[in-house]
């Protein structure tokens, strides 16, 4: 791993990610959960302090990036919910069938290689009627934003940890089987090829 990876990406993410309205999105979304809860890219460990600990029993989190844990496992001392973090990809969860009561998702679905796969992981581990709480950027709708996000894609992945900037997400949770409970999109602040939103609970049909 080059030393920009290792060691000055994770402070940007947690940076950018680390932003009021993209907290805001957290703070509106990490409290639905609930049970024995499933994060899918902790990273950084920026959601963890939204966890209500009267509604949920434990947190497994995921991410292959190793190097982000150090800010993670920081965060996670700061709360009385038990937090495992596994450094592996989503595609790849160590978890029986019908394992979680709630997946948990932010701004991470742009970064995964294949994310068919990985939806197909979640789904698999989520009981039945189960909720995957979302919120990711993603393809706008305006014709001339796709095109700028489309254009800047493959530039922006080898500096983004991989990210994608025009990925159809309600698209892709349809395709991995899911259904959509709720489905909220928009802009936030920012430059349009990196801030359209969707936010929202999609189950396990």
């Amino acid at each position: 791993m080059n030393p920009y990876d290792r060691y000055v990406l994770p402070r940007l993410i947690d940076a950018a990610c680390g932003m009021g309205d993209v907290m805001a999105r957290r703070a509106e979304l990490v409290p639905r959960a609930q049970g024995d809860v499933l994060e899918i890219g902790i990273g950084t460990g920026l959601n963890l302090r939204y966890y209500d600990p009267e509604k949920v029993r434990r947190i497994v989190g995921v991410d292959p990036a190793a190097q982000m844990q150090t800010l993670a496992r920081k965060r996670a001392a700061e709360i009385s919910i038990p937090v495992e973090m596994v450094a592996v990809g989503a595609d790849g969860i160590d978890a029986p069938d019908e394992s979680f009561d709630s997946i948990v998702m932010t701004f991470t679905l742009c970064s995964i290689a294949d994310p068919l796969p990985a939806l197909a992981e979640m789904r698999r581990v989520l009981k039945p009627g189960a909720q995957l709480l979302f919120c990711e950027h993603g393809l706008a709708p305006d014709l001339s934003v796709q095109r700028w996000q489309h254009r800047l894609t493959p530039w922006w992945k080898p500096v983004a940890g991989g990210c994608h900037l025009n990925r159809a997400i309600s698209s892709l949770l349809h395709q991995a089987r899911f259904t959509l409970d709720e489905l909220h999109t928009g802009y936030i602040s920012g430059p349009r090829p990196m801030t359209y939103l969707y936010q929202g609970v999609a189950l396990k049909a």
